[in-house]
């Protein structure tokens, strides 16, 4: 694994053949390229907003104050999406991280349990993450059932449950100390980012320098010959899950912090932000291949969009139908990357022999 890329490895090829088809088509700088990418789609959202409101990109105040609001926006989907990131790189899927969101902020702000104070709300909502996690990897890894079936049912019932708790009412933080997280600014950056950094730089790490990265990648790229290589599929599989409530869990809270109250209908749709983000990023669908470093760009693009749309009164549905259009169109190009991909290695397969 090099760069910010997990994938599963391949034999070396000639010097001579990389230099000869050049750096812009060697799959090694695939990432680099990728990247680059995504960072021109970024400029090419900041030229259409200067293009489409001159009056507020003129004011250097304005921009520096939205940018912060793009990155706070960004924040809670960000830590969701490397939880997600991991999952679907392990071949797997996780449709109820908005729904755990809701129920660990529900669960962390009722009275009984802000009678703890800030620490006793944030454990309870990293456990309500964790433990969500953990029932989602028992069904799918010891149960052997389809992710997408296990997590869709959880959705519902995460929704369910955080509803009947709250009987559907809004309930307010009375913490100061989570309600000031994104209040808070060190060197004009919101403390949500600086956390949202963190895990994504724990995040990458685990990816890319640990066997449980390693180990991620060969599951979500053949869990069969994973298995016979020694790795505990199942046990592992599970532990996917885990981390991906843990990090709804670390989202409920910085999203809480930004209500200053929790409900059961927060966090709405935000599995489709963060598949989208891990997808558009270059985390292969099908498993065996992620990036974080793609998926935080990926979060940036949607939190830039939303921030785009808002800032041109344009409607919330046309912002969903925009996301839906790049999912699709993502999927695609990952298919038509992959058919290559399987191409080329089957030509130099057939010259070689």
């Amino acid at each position: 694994m090099t760069g910010d890329l997990a994938t599963v490895p391949r034999k070396d090829e000639p010097v001579e053949d990389r230099r000869r088809r050049g750096w812009w088509r060697d799959e090694s700088t695939e990432s680099v390229r990728r990247n680059l990418g995504l960072v021109g789609v970024l400029l090419a959202l900041v030229v259409i907003g200067a293009i489409t409101k001159p009056e507020l990109y003129g004011d250097l105040n304005w921009v520096l104050n939205n940018t912060a609001t793009i990155l706070q926006l960004a924040s809670v989907i960000g830590v969701v999406a490397v939880g997600m990131t991991f999952v679907i790189t392990g071949g797997g899927i996780d449709l109820s991280v908005g729904a755990i969101i809701a129920l660990a902020g529900v669960w962390s702000t009722t009275v009984a349990t802000q009678k703890f104070g800030a620490g006793g709300m944030i454990f309870t909502a990293l456990a309500v993450g964790v433990g969500v996690g953990l029932v989602n990897g028992l069904l799918i890894s010891y149960g052997r059932l389809v992710p997408f079936i296990v997590t869709l049912a959880m959705l519902v019932a995460a929704r369910g449950l955080a509803s009947e708790i709250s009987n559907q009412q809004t309930q307010e933080s009375r913490s100061l100390f989570i309600n000031d997280l994104a209040a808070t600014k060190w060197l004009g950056i919101p403390l949500l980012v600086y956390i949202f950094a963190m895990v994504a730089a724990a995040g990458w790490v685990l990816l890319n320098r640990t066997t449980f990265g390693r180990r991620t990648v060969a599951i979500g790229g053949n869990p069969e010959a994973a298995r016979l290589a020694g790795i505990n599929v199942k046990r592992h599989t599970m532990l996917l899950y885990v981390l991906s409530g843990l990090c709804c869990g670390i989202g409920a809270v910085m999203l809480t912090s930004q209500a200053t109250s929790a409900q059961a209908a927060m966090a709405n749709l935000y599995e489709l932000d963060a598949i989208a983000a891990a997808i558009i990023g270059g985390t292969l669908l099908a498993g065996g291949r992620g990036t974080i470093v793609g998926s935080l760009l990926g979060v940036l693009i949607f939190s830039t969009i939303t921030n785009l749309f808002a800032i041109n009164n344009l409607s919330t549905e046309a912002q969903n139908m925009i996301k839906g259009g790049i999912i699709v169109a993502a999927v695609l190009i990952q298919q038509l990357q992959f058919k290559s991909v399987t191409r080329f290695f089957a030509r130099n397969k057939l010259t070689r022999n």
